[in-house]
């Protein structure tokens, strides 16, 4: 466990909040894996030809290192933009539509967003059990909530993975990118979140698996924001904004 389970049972409940925001992958379902599979090959894919046109030696993917500290819970093309820039490559911008096969930061974008289609239609998107059962228990305690996610994916993942009819709001990539709302790191998703369910952020509750999700509920101002460890980095959780850390959203139920 992240902390002692005895500190953590029950700590929702007494919290006196009315209002629980989740981010998706990796907090409500195992896609945060198919996000990261999607983006190690189309990154692989590119990095390869790069080094072949430009004399220099193939770098792949840190899966490890590149996914959390440059990918993980941006919208997608920020997270191609900040993976670009560690590399010290530029690229045009283009623009959302881009095809898959332009190598711009829009065109990179759209190439991971057509793997990650593929992989969906191909899989299974399963939701962590512990997950859905403490959702139902803050529904059952009269809590609001919502879904506040980077991915266009996120109505799709829902309503394969059966929860859609747990929460009463949702702002995701689409939102983003129409309306113009910064993402993650920045709060102002989180916050759009708290704002279509009628409650004030210090009130509300955020959880979050990545660390520029915990970044944006720090900024924002929420009563409790809950560090999701579901890739063993605990201590940068709690380093980037985590009031508490659990392993399964279950360490918070009621003992």
């Amino acid at each position: 466990m992240s902390q002692p389970t005895e500190r953590l049972a029950g700590l929702i409940d007494r919290g006196g909040y009315a209002a629980v925001l989740f981010d998706l992958d990796g907090v409500l379902t195992e896609t945060a894996t198919v996000h990261a599979a999607a983006w190690q090959q189309m990154f692989d894919e590119f990095l390869r030809s790069w080094a072949d046109e430009h004399g220099e030696p193939f770098v792949p993917f840190d899966l490890a290192r590149d996914y959390p500290e440059h990918l993980d819970g941006k919208p997608r093309y920020d997270g191609v933009r900040a993976f670009l820039a560690s590399r010290s490559i530029t690229l045009p911008e283009g623009t959302p539509d881009d095809p898959p096969d332009v190598r711009t930061v829009d065109g990179l974008g759209n190439r991971k967003n057509e793997l990650v289609q593929h992989l969906l239609e191909t899989g299974s998107v399963t939701p962590y059990p512990g997950s859905v059962r403490f959702v139902r228990h803050v529904r059952d305690l009269g809590l609001r909530t919502a879904v506040v996610s980077s991915s266009k994916n996120c109505a799709a993942v829902l309503a394969a993975a059966g929860i859609a009819e747990h929460f009463d709001a949702r702002v995701d990539g689409w939102d983003v990118e129409e309306g113009g709302i910064p993402g993650k790191p920045a709060p102002d998703t989180f916050l759009e979140g708290a704002r279509r369910l009628g409650v004030a952020p210090d009130r509300s509750v955020v959880f979050e698996d990545a660390l520029a999700g915990v970044q944006a509920g720090r900024a924002g101002g929420f009563g409790l924001v809950v560090g999701v460890d579901r890739a063993h980095q605990a201590e940068q959780l709690r380093q980037h904004g985590a009031d508490v850390v659990v392993e399964d959203l279950e360490e918070l139920m009621p003992a």
